[in-house]
């Protein structure tokens, strides 16, 4: 007989106390407190539970695993090279940002190779899912829709069909009706996840969850949900653009340094197969404060403008306002400016952008944001023709990077001429490609070199 007891459970990290708390102990959340009843069974004997038996490493047969393709080649990017049988993948991101819908093409694409897939709905009715798969060219007779909630009922249907893959969105929708709570609850996202989680393991199933994220931009739920899949993908980007990335965050298949980039259209979510010519835009006449960095998107090159804009502050601290760039990385950039080169930026305000939306991350782009700063704040416009990749130090000195080859090659097929780096990159590197390399040791080097025509 299954006894029953009360815990109080905190809805942001999972932690449990048998007593009422206002502040959790754990991750210091206010009012995030749950009273949730538990029912706990009595454990059987240890006799009537299955045993392993102990083998060496050695005699374990090495496994290939085959990978399906999903018809979209940036999916298949991010996931590592395709979907892997049995897997389990969480998909998370800002409501409205194209998770429902990148999921629903992917299903539609295989559904259409005659592969059968299961999509489960849980906050839109069948009729909305139809007119979406209607939108985007998702129609097919091998695309099975359930508009459910109740965890049980979805792994029968899963039972009967067997697909191929299947669609949860989004699983803090589902319940399980022996657990109390509501759906969306800690107990409740634990156990339905684990139960598709085995469900996958079990019969060889792909299964995709749709997962929340917190106003702070972390997956709602339990973070055990992260650790219980086998990948997790984030679709980021602005709303206000039409871009998104697809970043790898856990994948025990595939690398997790790949991105897939695509572009949010009226049918739906399209590749982006040249990202460097959607964030670079026509060059022909340049303004003071514009510079062009070459970053790293996993294994690939990717040409972004630099917008910096400095102007004489007129309140008594000046504002230091970034989009798409480290508000801390920009701060100490401007230290550097003013400390090392004499740059006098403390009554000036300084707004630095990526252009296009997109989010820069590497430090490859220092010296191409320090040089749109000191071009804007002396006035003076860097020829259109110029890349900058490079690390800045501390102390003004520009540190060399990896993957130089690949990001030269990338400005060379966008019709980039000049291209400034660290004086360390030079070694080694055999082709340029035609390209005028200028190798500097320090930051007032790279702006003497930058601003020369």
């Amino acid at each position: 007989m299954a006894k029953e007891k009360t815990v109080y459970v905190c809805q942001a990290c999972g932690a449990r106390s048998p007593r009422w708390f206002g502040r959790c102990p754990e991750c210091g959340e206010w009012n995030t407190c749950v009273e949730e009843v538990v029912r706990k069974e009595k454990p059987g004997r240890v006799g009537d539970l299955p045993v392993s038996e102990v083998v060496p490493i050695t005699q374990i047969p090495p496994s290939q695993v085959p990978r399906r393709a999903t018809g979209i080649g940036e999916l298949d990017r991010a996931l590592g090279g395709g979907i892997v049988p049995g897997s389990a993948v969480l998909v998370a991101g800002d409501p409205g940002i194209g998770k429902s819908t990148l999921l629903l093409q992917a299903s539609g694409s295989l559904a259409f190779s005659g592969e059968p897939v299961l999509y489960v709905s849980g906050e839109e009715s069948a009729q909305q899912v139809r007119l979406r798969a209607e939108r985007i060219g998702a129609l097919s007779e091998e695309l099975w829709l359930l508009a459910e909630t109740n965890v049980e009922a979805v792994l029968a249907q899963m039972e009967k069909i067997s697909p191929t893959l299947a669609v949860v969105d989004s699983v803090q929708t589902l319940f399980a009706p022996e657990l109390d709570g509501a759906p969306g609850g800690v107990s409740q996202v634990r156990e339905c996840a684990a139960r598709l989680v085995g469900f996958a393991k079990r019969t060889g199933t792909a299964v995709f969850l749709i997962g929340h994220v917190t106003k702070e931009g972390t997956i709602a739920g339990p973070r055990l949900l992260e650790h219980m899949v086998d990948t997790v993908l984030a679709l980021e980007g602005d709303r206000h653009h039409a871009y998104r990335v697809l970043r790898a965050v856990k994948n025990r298949f595939g690398s997790t340094n790949e991105v897939g980039l695509f572009e949010m259209r009226e049918r739906g979510m399209a590749e982006v197969l040249n990202p460097s010519e959607i964030f670079l835009p026509e060059r022909a006449e340049v303004p003071p404060g514009s510079a062009v960095a070459c970053t790293m998107e996993g294994t690939r090159p990717i040409l972004v403008e630099i917008q910096a804009l400095v102007a004489p502050t007129a309140f008594g601290y000046p504002q230091r306002s970034t989009t798409g760039i480290d508000g801390r990385r920009l701060a100490m950039l401007l230290a550097v400016l003013e400390k090392r080169i004499g740059l006098r930026l403390g009554d000036q305000d300084v707004f630095c952008n990526a252009a296009g939306g997109v989010r820069i991350e590497e430090p490859a782009a220092d010296l191409a944001v320090a040089l749109a700063v000191a071009s804007s704040f002396r006035d003076r416009p860097i020829p259109s023709r110029t890349v900058a990749i490079g690390e800045v130090g501390l102390g003004g000195e520009v540190r060399p990077v990896g993957h130089i080859a690949q990001r030269l090659s990338e400005a060379q097929k966008l019709g980039f001429e000049r291209c400034l780096l660290a004086k360390g990159n030079l070694k080694g590197l055999s082709r340029t490609g035609g390209m005028w390399v200028i190798g500097v040791e320090r930051l007032d080097a790279a702006i003497v070199e930058a601003m020369r025509s």
